[in-house]
């Protein structure tokens, strides 16, 4: 233990590490696994309207796998020990969720796992046309909900070989996702996004000085 009250020990049981390797670091593909692969063949058979909760169930399906499979590594990279220390980061690991929990409640719940679509579908209606704004956490930054995962999943003040194997996992296949998500809103709204994405952090807030 160090002087600052943190403990870091490196001894690693390689066999559960590999087998949780085998299972995450093949994630950050699944996207484009998933556009290539099964889209084509799934919008042949699932309506568009549904498309949307498919895929939710589907990716709910592959995460209780990966739950369900994982193996603890319970080897300790980083120990906080000082208490006002891991208080604060608990604080920022409380913020994270509740920046994801905010994040969800700026955007459209029932349009996000694809209820809305079916619903609509099933009253033969069709939904308006997004209009670009930037409500309260995405006039700081682009993607609040990837950020507070960020802030969940790293801060902890007893970080676990397993823990650290999946935050990186996560955090690599959020980066990847990011930058599909972002090509897809160019394509949507244009210049508006462009023009956005000039002015506001991707997860961190960028100020800039006054004239500028």
């Amino acid at each position: 233990m160090s002087a600052s009250g943190v403990v870091m020990i490196r001894e690693i049981n390689p066999a559960p590490a590999a087998e949780n390797r085998a299972m995450v670091i093949p994630a950050p593909k699944i996207k484009s696994f998933a556009d290539v692969v099964v889209a084509a063949p799934l919008l042949a058979v699932v309506p568009l309207p549904a498309e949307r909760s498919v895929y939710v169930i589907m990716a709910s399906a592959v995460l209780i796998l990966l739950m369900a499979l994982w193996r603890p590594i319970d080897a300790a990279v980083w120990s906080v020990t000082a208490p006002m220390a891991a208080n604060l980061i608990w604080a920022i690991f409380w913020a994270g969720w509740a920046t994801v929990l905010l994040s969800t409640f700026l955007i459209n719940h029932f349009e996000l796992f694809g209820l809305q679509q079916a619903w609509f579908n099933m009253q033969g209606r069709e939904a308006a046309a997004h209009k670009f704004h930037q409500p309260l956490l995405y006039k700081w930054v682009r993607h609040p909900l990837y950020l507070g995962f960020f802030l969940a999943f790293w801060a902890t003040p007893q970080m676990t070989a397993g823990h650290l194997l999946l935050a990186v996992g996560v955090s690599v296949y959020m980066l990847i996702a990011i930058r599909y998500e972002e090509r897809d809103l160019v394509d949507y709204f244009g210049k508006d996004y462009e023009d956005y994405r000039e002015r506001v952090g991707m997860l961190t807030p960028r100020f800039r000085r006054r004239g500028a």
